[in-house]
């Protein structure tokens, strides 16, 4: 474990550079004091560890060193074994190259590894295309060569140019500086700015791409986890409808399918659940309680509980006995 964990700590130190000891310590889950301890085995075998102090001090390799730590452990390998051409890869594009690449991953493993991490990975299913009631997933579809433009651009920090269909609209023409490139559920995504603004794009809805040659401007580093929140908590407040609604267990997850997010859960009396729900708007919160009929029922706004009443009114009195 303690070779597997030195492993680990040199090419964390090779990938981001500079590191703290405390950074470290998170980073491996260990203590601060087991990465002292092995920040000096380290030097004592010869590798290039130097610590610099001060406030942003920390430790680091020096400049050009490299070696060999390619070696995949047992567990190592089955991870990646068991990850497979998972829905990422296929939305953006790079299923074939991942297939290649685990081909290669397979091939180098001692062959005592590689027997067992593949028969072992054969026992794993990763999000499959169909779910315990047999609905289908549904995968953007990308053309090949509007990733292949699209991800280029992204990867060089270039300007993209892209034909873009918004929704209930016609395509056009615009010019982007991407961030990055970020699959949710199947969906693909561009996180980008225009004219300094931002913006994202959703994959299916460019009809083409085209990589420019001018830089984009763009920030040289990046947290894609904290601009996918930051936009996200912004689009949960653009325009649409938090409701309160009272629903059986059983049909849980048919309600939660409909909503856009789930802002709070948590049980309520007579064994129901109670859950605080984002919509597109109220229409689209009405149609998707409609669905349930008396297994969900609304309890705010008020707007919305009229809606669904006289619906329901409507309804009876459709159906009414002629007699």
């Amino acid at each position: 474990m303690r070779a597997d964990r030195l492993v680990s700590l040199v090419l964390l130190l090779r990938r981001r550079g500079r590191m703290t000891a405390d950074a470290l310590a998170r980073e491996l889950e260990v203590s601060t004091r087991t990465v002292l301890r092995d920040i000096e085995a380290l030097s004592s075998a010869g590798v290039p560890v130097y610590a610099e102090r001060g406030r942003h001090g920390g430790f680091g390799l020096l400049p050009g060193f490299r070696t060999e730590l390619t070696g995949l452990n047992h567990e190592e390998s089955l991870a990646l074994l068991a990850a497979g051409p998972g829905r990422g890869e296929q939305v953006f594009g790079l299923g074939p190259a991942f297939a290649s690449a685990m081909r290669k991953v397979v091939d180098a493993l001692p062959e005592g590894h590689r027997a067992t991490a593949s028969d072992a990975a054969r026992r794993f299913l990763v999000d499959p295309e169909t779910d315990l009631l047999s609905r289908r997933t549904v995968t953007d579809e990308v053309s090949g060569a509007t990733m292949v433009e699209v991800r280029r651009a992204v990867l060089a920090g270039h300007k993209l140019r892209i034909h873009y269909a918004a929704a209930g609209r016609a395509p056009e023409w615009r010019t982007v500086d991407p961030i990055g490139l970020v699959t949710v559920r199947d969906r693909g995504y561009l996180l980008a700015t225009r004219s300094g603004e931002d913006r994202t794009y959703r994959l299916s809805r460019m009809v083409a791409a085209e990589e420019l040659p001018e830089q984009a401007e763009r920030p040289g580093g990046v947290d894609l986890d904290r601009i996918w929140r930051e936009r996200s908590a912004r689009f949960l407040g653009d325009g649409h409808i938090t409701v309160l609604v009272r629903v059986d267990p059983a049909r849980r997850e048919d309600l939660l399918d409909t909503a856009v997010a789930v802002r709070a859960e948590e049980p309520d009396t007579d064994g129901r659940l109670r859950l605080e729900l984002t919509y597109q708007d109220a229409w689209h919160a009405e149609w998707a309680l409609w669905q349930l009929g008396t297994d969900a029922e609304a309890l705010a706004p008020r707007t919305l509980r009229i809606a669904l009443r006289d619906r329901a009114a409507a309804m009876a009195a459709r159906y009414a006995d002629p007699s």
